[in-house]
């Protein structure tokens, strides 16, 4: 279809409200704190509250609505919280704190931001991100989360890709993991309490959207096959990114798109879909028959250096390369931030010179990560306590010791900054109906900056959602739930089990890991790192061919819908997906410009850098559901810029 053909309500404005408040920008949460609504203790009890997703935003903001005293029903698909993918961030988390009194603020974490997202973010988002920053630490140190620390006992940082001071906080390479135990067990508490009532090992298949508000969901019991039915007052999607639609990528084999997409489909504007984030520094794929790949923290660029040979034939051992031969890419080409040049530039410089023929490995398609220099400068006993727990897991990979031998890194899918709309309040255009950390656009723009996503998920559920919430709940303390036997309910369930039905009676021979394999390649070339008009509009072609065969049955699964069944828990996500990945490709056809993540080879600079254009394209687009995954309807939110210009891009 044309572009012209998806646009809906052009010439017009914008018909849905970001709610962002008036004021100051150092002032507008505040102001709003101040002025939203409230709800009584003795009132919060009558309300239910829905949360779908047990990672770092889903646990975190269910412990904290269940302290407040709301009612609330958490949903995991996995057979504990502890596994969600929250656990799998290595990193860090960004705060404005200036511990390393090198000139952090508020002000410059909000610009950095801002810039590394491409100016294609909210000003009131992304400085209420950095402000909320500084509390979240206090908050996490006080639930006992092991942050590393200097010899006298204070917090230690480190630097990440995009910024020029130390505010990333960090335990080790395992800061996910210890910020998700913190948030779990706050919120087994409230589970021990009887204030949350958990729910694992279900999944959800959809929303019930009554008088245009969000009042349920139905789930599948992915143990016994059951369909489950719940109400509430209102819904809180926090299930993640959508990356995994790439096959190969650093997100764990459950993670998927279905609970964003359904609520999507159920009136969700999905907002800046083509935007996902390749990270610069996963373990390469070394054979067809991967599922996954490993991430590698970026903030091993802190002390390691990239390169690739001068040569395109080298074949010696990377130690007996003379430093004359190596070519430090990222240092050459961007001197001022060098090996910390932000993700998106990172993984684009590593592609080109793979692409060019100079990558390394048995498949030649990685580049060198380098710790000989740190080495010698720091000693092995500090890089071991900085990186200890990353050094183990590649040498348990790969059985190499990264600090006797370089590491072989190369881009891979990653983090999605697309997701479904929502305004200043988290809530999406579907009354009721909240999305929260990955699972929103929010903050990032056109590309996150490393060490924002465990400070988006945490910020969101502990601090923001909850203050928010009151807003839409106040005026209904005498709203009873709807009752599961309503007729909403039932229709809902009757479409699930159609769709059930057709999987299990299909009789094809292609396996759902099959399409999932074939989606994902054709993502990675045309909607990846570099994309182009006539790649995208044959990916287009290829995918709708490719979800026609879907529907028409081609697919195997096991028959048994009543007992745990992974191949058909994957169709369901797999349709998802063939419907997502089409819309990804119509969004980045769309933006006729280079911003981040998204890079229109049509449209670069002379020394082949991104070429923004902010007279056509400042706008986040916003997809509306039409019915037909070929036809959506295309929506503008005009983004404003008052208190920080945009500039041009340079990390130079």
């Amino acid at each position: 279809m044309s572009i012209a053909e998806m646009v809906g309500n052009e010439g017009k404005s914008f018909p849905w409200n970001a709610k962002i408040p008036d004021g100051p920008l150092e002032e507008k949460w505040n102001l709003f704190k101040r002025n939203s609504r409230l709800i009584s203790p003795n009132n919060r009890k009558k309300f239910k509250i829905i949360v779908v997703g047990t990672g770092l935003s889903g646990s975190a903001a269910a412990a904290t609505l269940a302290e407040q005293g709301y009612q609330v029903s958490s949903f995991c698909f996995h057979e504990s919280a502890r596994r969600a993918h929250s656990i799998a961030a290595q990193g860090g988390v960004n705060a404005a704190k200036n511990y390393k009194n090198d000139g952090d603020s508020v002000i410059r974490m909000f610009r950095d931001t801002l810039k590394g997202g491409d100016f294609r973010s909210r000003e009131a988002n992304v400085y209420r991100l950095a402000e909320c920053s500084i509390p979240f630490i206090d908050l996490a140190v006080s639930q006992g989360v092991p942050f590393n620390r200097e010899y006298g006992g204070y917090l230690e940082n480190r630097s990440f890709g995009g910024v020029q001071v130390s505010r990333t906080f960090y335990s080790k390479g395992q800061t996910g993991q210890q910020l998700l135990l913190g948030a779990y067990q706050t919120m087994m508490r409230q589970v021990h309490l009887g204030k949350v009532q958990l729910y694992t090992n279900v999944e959800l298949l959809d929303y019930i959207i009554i008088d245009g508000h969000a009042k349920g969901i139905v789930v599948r019991n992915l143990l016994n096959g059951e369909l489950e039915k719940h109400s509430a007052h209102a819904i809180v999607v926090a299930s993640g990114g959508f990356g995994k639609i790439y096959y190969l990528s650093t997100l764990a084999l459950g993670c998927n798109a279905t609970a964003v997409w359904r609520a999507h489909k159920k009136g969700a504007l999905f907002a800046n879909p083509s935007w996902t984030q390749i990270h610069p520094t996963s373990l390469p794929q070394t054979n067809s028959y991967q599922s996954k790949l490993t991430l590698m923290s970026e903030s091993l660029r802190n002390d390691g250096r990239i390169w690739v040979p001068k040569s395109k034939d080298e074949k010696r051992p990377p130690a007996e390369i003379p430093e004359e031969e190596r070519d430090y890419y990222l240092e050459r080409k961007y001197p001022s931030y060098g090996n910390l040049a932000p993700r998106d530039i990172s993984s684009r410089a590593a592609k080109e010179r793979i692409d060019l023929g100079f990558g390394v490995g048995p498949l030649k398609n990685a580049v060198y990560l380098d710790f000989k220099d740190a080495k010698k400068t720091l000693g092995e006993e500090v890089l071991r306590a900085r990186y200890g727990n990353l050094f183990d897991m590649y040498k348990k990979i790969t059985d190499v010791d990264p600090l006797t031998e370089p590491m072989l890194i190369s881009p891979s899918a990653h983090f999605s900054m697309g997701g479904l709309w929502v305004d200043y309040e988290l809530m999406t255009n579907v009354p009721g109906l909240y999305a929260i950390g990955e699972a929103n656009f929010a903050d990032h723009g056109a590309n996150r900056l490393g060490a924002n996503s465990l400070l988006q998920a945490s910020v969101d559920g502990y601090f923001i959602l909850p203050a928010t919430l009151p807003n839409y709940l106040y005026d209904k303390v005498d709203s009873n739930l709807v009752s599961t036997d309503h007729p909403s309910f039932k229709e809902a369930e009757e479409t699930i089990q159609k769709e059930i039905q057709f999987y299990t009676n299909a009789n094809g021979k292609k396996l759902i890991d099959e399409y999932h394999k074939e989606l994902g390649k054709i993502l990675y070339d045309s909607c990846g790192l570099k994309r182009s008009k006539s790649e995208l509009e044959s990916a287009v072609k290829t995918i709708q061919n490719l979800r026609n065969e879907f529907l028409s049955g081609n697919i195997r699964i096991p028959s048994d819908s009543f007992t745990k069944n992974a191949e058909l828990e994957k169709a369901g996500r797999m349709k998802d997906y063939l419907e997502l990945a089409e819309l990804m490709c119509l969004d980045a056809l769309l933006r006729e410009e280079s911003c981040g993540a998204h890079f229109r080879i049509e449209h670069q600079t002379e020394d082949g850098e991104a070429k923004r254009d902010d007279k056509n394209f400042q706008f986040v687009s916003c997809f509306e559901w039409s019915g037909d995954a070929s036809r959506p309807i295309l929506h503008r939110e005009p983004l404003s810029f008052e208190f920080f210009l945009p500039q041009n891009r340079d990390y130079q």
